[in-house]
């Protein structure tokens, strides 16, 4: 049939439908080239940027190194935390009292003492009674 309208010469309404198919197809395998060709400079920038995945902006995508240095303040502030919720001697130097250990005065200490005389001596009253 393309052939019989390439021979002729003549346009009839065969060979404007092929004429118009072929355009479409043309049109769609330079769309798919154009989308290749973007791929492939897609590809060949990874490999000139050392190999780093890199969006669009041109920054770093993925998960983010960390210093050992940084690991080792990270570490150090985690074991201050426990040693804290321990309360082990190393947690007392960074605590809420600086490093002190909190002391009651000779005052405070004599009352407790007394109010705690106080009780014993109304149980054994109290067990003097029931015995």
């Amino acid at each position: 049939m393309l052939d019989e309208c390439v021979i002729t010469k003549e346009r009839g309404p065969l060979e404007r439908k092929l004429l118009a198919n072929y355009t479409a197809v043309l049109k769609q395998l330079t769309e798919e080239r154009d989308r290749l060709e973007a791929a492939i400079k897609a590809i060949e920038g990874i490999s000139k940027n050392g190999g780093g995945l890199r969006g669009a902006t041109g920054k770093r995508v993925g998960r983010r190194r960390m210093s050992a240095a940084g690991r080792a303040r990270i570490a150090a502030a985690q074991r201050k935390r426990w040693a804290r919720q321990r309360g082990t001697k190393t947690a007392a130097l960074g605590g809420k009292h600086g490093g002190k250990a909190r002391q009651m005065s000779a005052t405070g200490r004599a009352k407790i003492a007394a109010a705690q005389r106080a009780r014993w001596a109304k149980k054994k009253a109290d067990a003097s009674k029931s015995a």
